[in-house]
């Protein structure tokens, strides 16, 4: 989540390992996983995807949430299906390595793209001396793999940036933006904007909001004088800007969708929550604000896995492809105190998780992998409770009654919190045993650099 006038800042079982696997922690932020397998003698066998999607701010309550309101407290969502599922821990760290014990999403995506853990604010940069660090993305591009990024923010946002740029500063986002990081401008010697990286990466395939960014004019290197759109057509990408363009879509050039000038809006309204609670009420399964014609998170993913399956089976070396889908407005919402936008979010996302899940049916050499980025401030209280804070009541598709509380600040204007708790992450497919028990985010890059044998 990305800072507004509205968000402060910085916010803007399978039981444990199975036989033979231990985890031992080495350091703070550092975990080494070593699986023995006693009975084969031999590691677990490689993954040929990967498909990591990433519910922003959905921790445990806000599945609860989405799960209760939807499918019913007894109900199961796509999420909750995986045969593997764990925890892992989300803070970041100053620039002397210190715990920070609320990460923002910043720092949160650079841990598991990078392996490292980092200052907020930070996109795939050291802690103290403000170094690139290689991500998940680079490196599977590096190795010939087919490589993409989904999300319903910006694609300069913090999550999807995190795996495609390197900037000081999260805000640096196109290159009218760059005022909090000067080292990182070009005419300095640096990598320019996060959307400038993120196309001169070329991942295969970029969907989601931001067109503001990528109609801003670069202005040193040599693209300057050109948008950043200009720089990715120049680039050979083929853009597209919805749902039609985006089905007509083909293998054989780098697609970049921009379905919105910012975030792509949401799919469900109702009444935000307020002092002293609202009336009870249904959620509007549809959003005025949101054009005919904008994707779904599950389009976009199924198409995704479409073009990069494509690429890869073009490839002579049958090597795979790495996707990464975020649900990023289940965290904006929640900063809004926002429950039907936030349900409404999840349950897009769930959508989307079902989508990798099916593909990996048929292709059992994919490791899914969906988990959370850090947790939010939404609480599951008694109906008849008075929270000192924020509430809306709900009426679930079950006709109960359902109190949702947001209780980090006490007025609209001033934007819930992001919490320091941990949060889930669940895997099928090769390598998902990786996931089990209490983990830190850092792992994650660790499991799918392993399972795509890219270190």
């Amino acid at each position: 989540m990305r800072a507004t006038a509205t968000i402060p800042r910085l916010f803007r079982r399978r039981p444990a390992w199975a036989a033979g696997a231990l985890t031992v922690a080495v350091a703070a932020g550092a975990v080494v996983s070593t699986t023995a397998d006693a009975d084969a003698g031999h590691r677990p066998r490689a993954a040929k995807n990967v498909i990591l999607l990433v519910g922003d701010g959905m921790g445990d309550s806000e599945i609860t949430l989405a799960r209760d309101y939807t499918v019913g407290a007894g109900g199961r969502l796509h999420m909750d299906g995986f045969p593997q599922t764990g925890t892992y821990t989300t803070y970041s760290v100053d620039e002397h390595g210190r715990p920070n014990y609320v990460t923002d999403s910043a720092a949160s995506a650079t841990a598991w793209a990078t392996g490292h853990k980092t200052v907020n604010y930070r996109i795939s940069k050291t802690p103290d001396t403000d170094r690139p660090m290689p991500t998940i993305l680079e490196l599977a591009g590096r190795k010939g793999l087919a490589t993409g990024s989904v999300s319903t923010a910006e694609l300069t946002d913090a999550t999807p940036a995190a795996m495609a740029a390197h900037v000081g500063d999260r805000d640096c986002e196109g290159p009218a933006d760059m005022e909090a990081c000067p080292h990182d401008t070009i005419g300095r010697g640096g990598l320019g904007s996060i959307a400038e990286q993120s196309v001169r990466l070329r991942p295969d395939v970029l969907l989601g909001g931001g067109r503001q960014r990528f109609e801003q004019k670069i202005t040193e290197g040599p693209y300057a004088g050109l948008t950043v759109a200009q720089q990715a057509e120049k680039l050979g990408y083929r853009i597209v800007t919805d749902a039609r363009g985006l089905r007509a879509a083909g293998p054989g050039r780098p697609v970049l969708g921009l379905f919105a000038p910012e975030d792509v809006p949401v799919e469900w309204t109702g009444r935000p929550a307020a002092r002293g609670g609202t009336e009870a009420q249904r959620c509007v399964t549809a959003n005025p604000r949101r054009p005919a014609g904008t994707p779904t998170l599950e389009a976009q993913t199924r198409k995704a896995i479409e073009l990069l399956e494509a690429k890869a089976r073009a490839g002579r070396d049958g090597k795979g492809f790495f996707l990464q889908v975020e649900g990023a407005s289940i965290d904006k919402q929640n900063h809004e105190a926002d429950p039907c936008g936030q349900i409404g979010e999840t349950a897009a996302f769930d959508r989307a998780v079902k989508v990798a899940r099916d593909y990996a049916e048929r292709h059992p050499d994919t490791l899914v992998i969906t988990t959370a980025d850090h947790g939010h401030s939404s609480q599951i209280v008694p109906v008849d409770a008075e929270p000192m804070g924020l509430s809306a009541t709900l009426v679930t598709d079950e006709g109960g009654r359902l109190k949702v509380s947001y209780a980090t600040t006490t007025t609209p204007e001033d934007g819930q919190e992001h919490t320091g708790t941990q949060v889930r992450i669940a895997a099928q497919g090769p390598f998902a045993e990786r996931v089990s028990g209490v983990t830190d985010q850092t792992q994650l890059f660790t499991t799918i650099t392993g399972a795509l044998g890219l270190r």
